[in-house]
């Protein structure tokens, strides 16, 4: 049998191609993943080892040779974080990333604090961040290693008893100094070494004339002193400077050592590092650990001067849809120039922090009045929906704010993060684009939503959701045109759950694609099974989100399904909604001119909501407008209703489109749809949704009707 392990040979990086990247991840499809995005032929491709078991990547550790390692927290046995103690014993200098899900980010952290270099969620591990999150750790580890073999070095040149007798400088002293080898020689060494005090400026003696010409008593070795270098053009070096004697085996003097520091430097890098500690990679913004310093001292401050303090929680608006299908350069653009702008809204005294992904935090340390936090997130909902100019592209986004205030709401750093961070999902719960202020009734609804995203997770592998029907019927005859498939979740604890409830969950939480695949597939299949029954054909419509279509996978995902069930590419009608064609319109074109070819119906779903242009009605390839269902029910509500009603059905009969009223709930409402010629509709009137079973009965009851008419 052949080992699932491989490895991806080849290496281009800087760290040496004897050090490789240890994958270790049990899934086949998360490490094909890996190995294409750290193995893609960019200037940051490493040499990648993939092994599926903990102990054969404890086993690879110990062979040496690994310069850092990426293990997926999702491993047969790796329930308990202490199992990974033998892993960081194994190589302890060898840096390791943990990739980990939302569910499992706690366990991760845990990890992190065992032993592990960092850890990443799997939706933001793209290449980039992959690649530069390796690529960190791997130049860390390099960094370390040069300033331990300089500390070995030191060592051993302190040790040094033999006879020694340096009369020359080196390359990087000629340089520090301005003295070249020939003209220093025989040069009094105060002339070529000028050392003055940091801060006087005043002459500092001479070390080495110290131990080479002073009293006998005079240390052996003077240790690193800080001064300042008086190079020979007189431009002025901070350095430490460290002298070692050299003694003959009779014990007498004979010479010295002098190692100089560029101090600058070693300091430059120092902050560098420290920087880069603290704060995010992308957009150079303070992170979760500089933020939470911050917080807890302005906390701090305001309890000390009885001041106040606000948070708010900054999420951008369906993000996931951009980098879907702009791409992550787009996507990570976008953040970079969001960013610009939330600095922008606020004082220099103020935070604002990268928290992940889409997700900033800011830091208002001191308002007057709770009031002060709202006009400031009524400025960066405006600064936000400016149109952001990318690429030559105009990208229009906006935020869901959500703030907390100390000490009003709370009084420490981590339940002001909460609250805010609830009062955040609020808002996108009421709309998006809009700021909400925490109140004690929110907790109870972020829990419950908690929840159930944390059950829906679960829910397509447990089986629990299932297809209702409900059927469109031709107007003139009474018969039943086609079905529309509509989801249905069967909670094990809260029952029957509608769309409404948890479809919003599953997009923001990247769930609605395998879902929204699963229907697909489900629809098709029963469509068939129909068919197959001996009822013959009855077509299926899908209704597809705007992640889903705007995913790269999406065409390819519709052929498949088709050719897995055999289903025939007419009996689908897909239905979108004009908000999603008209997000992207020439995109959008493309797209279904595509899904065209394949032999697809397309249906534009609860039409006269959005805001299509009839240009582009005239381009989309579409084969049915459906109106939507709040227009039906103003027929009888309001005079002006029955106008706009009558106007959408003669621009879809002008387009030579099917027409499809949605809602239909009473007889009047039916009159009036036949009357103006009104060629489907769908409702309650005739049917509320069913199981396939009893939509299997609705349409043989139906086919039985057609044959007596047709008897007749």
């Amino acid at each position: 049998m052949t080992s699932p392990e491989h490895k991806l040979a080849e290496s281009t990086n800087t760290i040496g191609s004897h050090e490789c990247v240890l994958l270790i991840a049990a899934d086949a499809d998360e490490a094909a993943r890996v190995l294409g995005e750290l193995g893609s032929v960019t200037e940051e491709r490493f040499q990648v080892e993939w092994v599926t078991e903990l102990f054969r990547g404890i086993e690879r550790l110990r062979d040496g040779g690994v310069g850092a390692a990426v293990l997926d927290l999702n491993l047969p046995g790796s329930q308990n974080v202490e199992t990974f103690d033998k892993l960081f014993q194994a190589a302890p200098g060898v840096p390791i990333l943990i990739l980990c899900e939302p569910d499992t980010e706690a366990m991760a952290r845990q990890v992190v604090q065992r032993g592990a270099q960092d850890y990443l969620l799997k939706e933001q591990a793209d290449g980039y961040r992959l690649r530069r999150t390796v690529r960190t750790m791997m130049d860390r580890r390099a960094a370390a290693a040069l300033a331990l073999e300089n500390e070995v070095a030191n060592a051993t040149l302190d040790s040094i008893g033999e006879a020694v007798l340096r009369t020359d400088i080196n390359r990087v002293a000629e340089k520090m100094t301005g003295w070249s080898r020939e003209e220093a020689l025989g040069r009094p060494i105060a002339d070529v070494l000028r050392l003055v005090d940091c801060v006087s400026g005043a002459a500092v003696d001479n070390a080495v004339a110290t131990v080479l010409h002073g009293d006998r008593t005079a240390k052996a070795m003077i240790s690193f002193i800080s001064c300042t270098l008086v190079r020979r053009d007189g431009v002025k070096l901070g350095i430490e400077n460290r002298v070692t004697v050299v003694d003959d085996q009779a014990g007498n003097r004979i010479g010295a050592v002098v190692v100089i520091r560029d101090v600058g430097a070693a300091r430059a890098a120092s902050l560098e590092t420290s920087h880069a500690s603290q704060h995010d990679v992308l957009t150079d913004l303070p992170n979760r650990t500089l933020f939470n310093d911050r917080l807890k001292q302005a906390i701090s401050l305001a309890e000390r001067q009885g001041k106040q303090l606000a948070v708010l929680f900054v999420d951008i608006d369906q993000f996931k849809r951009i980098n879907d299908s702009l791409g992550h350069t787009m996507g990570d653009k976008l953040l970079q120039s969001v960013a610009g702008r939330l600095i922008a809204c606020v004082r220099r005294t103020d935070t604002v922090c990268r928290m992940g992904g889409d997700e900033f935090v800011i830091l208002l340390s001191h308002v007057e009045h709770a009031e002060d936090a709202a006009l400031t997130a009524r400025k960066i909902l405006r600064a936000v929906a400016a149109p952001h100019i990318i690429d030559n592209k105009s990208l229009d986004v906006n935020v869901s704010i959500g703030g907390s205030t100390y000490p009003d709401a709370a009084k420490d750093a981590e339940s002001l993060l909460g609250q805010a961070d609830a009062a955040m999902y609020e808002a996108k719960q009421h709309g998006r684009n809009r700021y909400e202020f925490f109140r004690s009734d929110m907790r109870v609804r972020l829990a419950t939503r908690l929840a159930l995203e944390g059950d829906l997770r679960y829910a397509l592998g447990r089986n629990e959701f299932l297809l209702h029907y409900q059927p469109k019927i031709d107007l003139k005859t009474g018969l039943i045109t086609g079905m529309e498939a509509l989801i249905r979740w069967l909670h094990p604890a809260r029952g029957m759950l509608l769309p409404a409830a948890f479809v919003p969950i599953a997009e923001e939480c990247g769930l609605i694609l395998p879902i929204g695949q699963w229907v697909l597939l489900e629809a098709c299949r029963q469509s068939r099974a129909w068919s197959d029954s001996g009822l013959g054909v009855m077509p299926v419509a899908v209704n597809v989100s705007a992640i889903e279509f705007q995913g790269k996978d999406f065409l390819s995902g519709v052929r498949a399904v088709l050719i897995s069930t055999g289903m025939e590419p007419q009996n689908l009608e897909l239905e979108l909604t004009e908000s999603v064609l008209m997000e992207n319109a020439e995109s959008a074109v493309v797209t279904l001119l595509a899904l065209k070819a394949m032999g697809v119906r397309l249906a534009i779903d609860d039409f006269g909501t959005g805001y299509s242009s009839f240009t582009y009605l005239r381009r989309f390839p579409v084969d049915t407008l459906k109106v939507d269902q709040s227009f039906v029910q103003e027929i009888t509500a309001y005079p002006e209703g029955k106008t706009m009603l009558d106007a959408m059905i003669n621009i879809g009969k002008s387009l030579n489109y099917r027409v499809i009223a949605e809602g239909v709930e009473t007889r009047s409402q039916l009159d009036f749809l036949q009357r103006h010629g009104c060629g489907e509709g769908q409702g309650y009137y005739f049917s509320h949704p069913v199981v396939a079973d009893q939509a299997g009965i609705l349409f043989k009851a139906d086919l039985q009707k057609g044959l007596s008419s047709s008897a007749h």
